[in-house]
């Protein structure tokens, strides 16, 4: 049983609106606050930035946070949408001086689209191919000066092209539990449900360090207690509504049990290749690689070799089991 998932409406309204009110990510943050400052200083447009990193940790609230930082207006579309050279060239001339044009998943624009970007980017020019073969002609559009920023979560998939064209390129990481659990008693007072610090502590340890995990929980949470209790969570009832969904004190939901079960008990814990492990476990090989894989690497309960996943002593021991001799310890 996964987490329920969220509504536009609620995750927007938790999103921090300011740099001031943003929890994790010092350096990032520090760094972004820096040239959003430097560029109002001078009156000048923001250069363009590139946000990477897990699904979840923030790149677009943090586009958002610029945008109002900054006092301009932004425009909101992802890289799989944009199927026509037209379509870009309505976003961009619907901008004015010194907006932002958030782009996400932007490492998925097709090749096409990705070339006329390139002087929208450096010389804030779109130049559009009008009809084709002998009465083809070329229309040259003027931009306005603006900022460009772009997410991803594959930061390898983005063309080198692309990416020397952002002034500044930065990655978000996993969120501490410290972190985690003032971004849940922040969610919660803006939820106005009461929690102590020991409900989120629990829901906190449970989110595998990502906040729109965290606020899915939670709303879950709230939901168990203001049904089973009387509406006020703690430690006990966080354990018992997040038990309901299968999901474990280590964050592990069902997923992540089978494929490490499956990586152990059929595969004698690998070496194995992605394409077989997800056959196996009966999911799409690109769901395990991005949404599975990353938490369970970084806990140190699977790993990644030139000859396909391996299960470490870690995962042996989440399921009970003795680590067989020579089993890949977990590289700290």
């Amino acid at each position: 049983m996964n987490p329920p998932t969220t509504d536009p409406a609620f995750e927007i309204s938790l999103r921090p609106p300011m740099f001031s009110e943003f929890t994790g990510q010092r350096k990032v943050c520090e760094r972004l606050e820096l040239l959003v400052a430097a560029a109002k200083k001078r009156g000048d447009v923001l250069e363009h930035i590139l946000l990477s990193g897990p699904p979840g940790l923030g790149k677009t609230t943090l586009a958002n946070i610029i945008a109002h930082e900054m006092d301009v207006s932004i425009k909101n579309t992802s890289g799989p949408v944009i199927e026509k050279a037209g379509e870009l060239a309505g976003l961009l001339t619907s901008l004015e001086k010194g907006d932002v044009l958030f782009i996400d998943e932007i490492h998925r624009l097709q090749p096409t689209i990705e070339e006329y970007l390139y002087p929208a980017m450096e010389d804030y020019r779109l130049d559009i191919i009008i009809d084709q073969g002998p009465q083809a002609r070329s229309l040259r559009l003027q931009l306005p000066k603006y900022t460009l920023i772009g997410a991803t979560t594959r930061a390898g998939m983005v063309s080198a092209p692309l990416r020397s064209r952002f002034g500044m390129t930065a990655r978000l990481d996993y969120y501490s539990a410290e972190e985690m659990q003032k971004i849940i008693t922040r969610s919660a007072g803006l939820l106005a449900v009461e929690i102590d610090q020991q409900g989120a502590a629990e829901i906190a340890a449970r989110a595998r360090g990502t906040p729109r995990t965290a606020n899915n929980l939670l709303r879950w949470v709230r939901d168990y207690v203001q049904v089973k209790a009387d509406g006020r969570i703690n430690g006990e009832l966080a354990d018992r509504a997040l038990a309901m969904l299968e999901i474990d004190r280590d964050g592990f939901d069902q997923w992540d049990k089978r494929i490490i079960e499956t990586l152990i008990h059929k595969f004698g814990g690998g070496p194995v290749g992605l394409n077989s492990l997800a056959v196996a476990v009966g999911e799409e090989a690109g769901t395990l690689e991005e949404v599975n894989e990353p938490y369970l690497i970084m806990e140190g309960y699977i790993k990644r070799t030139p000859q396909g996943r391996v299960a470490t002593s870690n995962a042996y021991r989440k399921l009970g089991l003795k680590p067989p001799a020579g089993a890949q310890e977990q590289l700290l």
